[in-house]
């Protein structure tokens, strides 16, 4: 890892985004990390921490019953800015984290030892951690041997995002969309946030008159175009077929819909050549989460309900969905 990415928080942090993995589920493979970190170390805590904004939220967390914690509060957050493991023998003796929160108070922390969990891109986005409520010093063989539970939790993160991609356009596949929806709806009421469905129009005539291997080049330059007219923290999905899905947090219905607009020209200024040079559009619905969202089904429904709407008013537009007033 090069210095300038341990200033890059921003990037730090869109590394850890691109996992999505806050706030998900209980993980079987993640909890036998930190049982072994556990039963090895002899340490009562032992945790997956991933740094978030403003907030360490564990991935796994054995002998502990919280599920995060404030940022500033963490020793984590010190973890991921150096290179190197940190171990703190004595809290106590250590100006930095004497008076934190979780040592002079519950879980009452004492002795730390943790490694940097590091992207393959080279971002630090947490750590492995032990944890001990007497003063201990861990020795260079635990160290290294925390290091190698370190990688095996970024491979593990790793394997998790390649079982959420779509193989041939690089999106979201449904399944890991979906998670996103759900978190987001469990978010509901921290920030606005709008759901785009989008499909391909006359797209059977294209796989019956080119063949499916041109439907699939078409599938991934509308992919690609798409993409890149979206914000790094916006999720792209591929829902099945010719249909995609965007989630724009952070949006309201106004943005939600210039966005919506912005890949939608963007697929039609595609000029696609197989040949013969193919032009294609899309029609997009939108549906901003609100109060009348049940889950993610009627969520989807909502957006699809709108998409219907975009293809039954002529194809190549942007619907809102209703009671909002309809868009061109």
């Amino acid at each position: 890892m090069i210095a300038a990415q341990l200033r890059d928080e921003n990037g730090r942090q869109s590394a850890l985004d691109r996992y999505a993995v806050l706030d998900t589920a209980p993980d079987a493979r993640f909890d036998a990390i930190t049982a072994l970190v556990r039963a090895v170390f002899e340490v009562p805590i032992a945790l997956v921490s991933l740094v978030d904004r403003e907030r360490q939220w564990f991935k796994s967390c054995d002998g502990l019953e919280a599920s995060e914690t404030p940022r500033v509060w963490s020793l984590c957050t010190h973890t991921i800015r150096q290179h190197t493991p940190l171990t703190v023998s004595d809290t106590h003796a250590d100006p930095r984290f004497r008076d934190s929160p979780l040592v002079v108070g519950p879980p009452h922390i004492r002795s730390y030892a943790g490694v940097p969990l590091t992207t393959p891109d080279g971002y630090n986005v947490g750590s492995l951690c032990a944890i001990d409520t007497v003063p201990r010093e861990f020795t260079e063989s635990q160290i290294e041997m925390l290091r190698d539970f370190g990688r095996i939790v970024i491979a593990e993160l790793e394997l998790r995002q390649i079982a959420q991609s779509d193989f041939l356009t690089g999106a979201l596949s449904r399944r890991g969309f979906v998670s996103r929806l759900d978190a987001a709806i469990e978010h509901r009421f921290v920030a606005p946030a709008a759901l785009v469905t989008f499909d391909i129009d006359h797209f059977k005539p294209i796989n019956d008159r080119f063949g499916h291997p041109t439907g699939d080049e078409v599938l991934k330059q509308i992919a690609r175009a798409c993409a890149e007219s979206l914000r790094s923290g916006d999720s792209f999905g591929r829902m099945g077929g010719e249909e995609f899905a965007l989630l724009l947090p952070d949006t309201d219905v106004t943005a939600a819909l210039a966005a919506a607009e912005r890949c939608r020209r963007a697929i039609a200024a595609l000029s696609i050549d197989v040949g013969e040079v193919l032009k294609v559009t899309a029609s997009f619905g939108i549906a901003p989460l609100t109060d009348a969202v049940a889950d993610t089904d009627d969520w989807l429904c909502h957006a699809d309900a709108a998409l219907y709407a975009a293809k039954a008013g002529g194809r190549n537009r942007s619907r809102l969905s209703r009671p909002l007033a309809v868009a061109a």
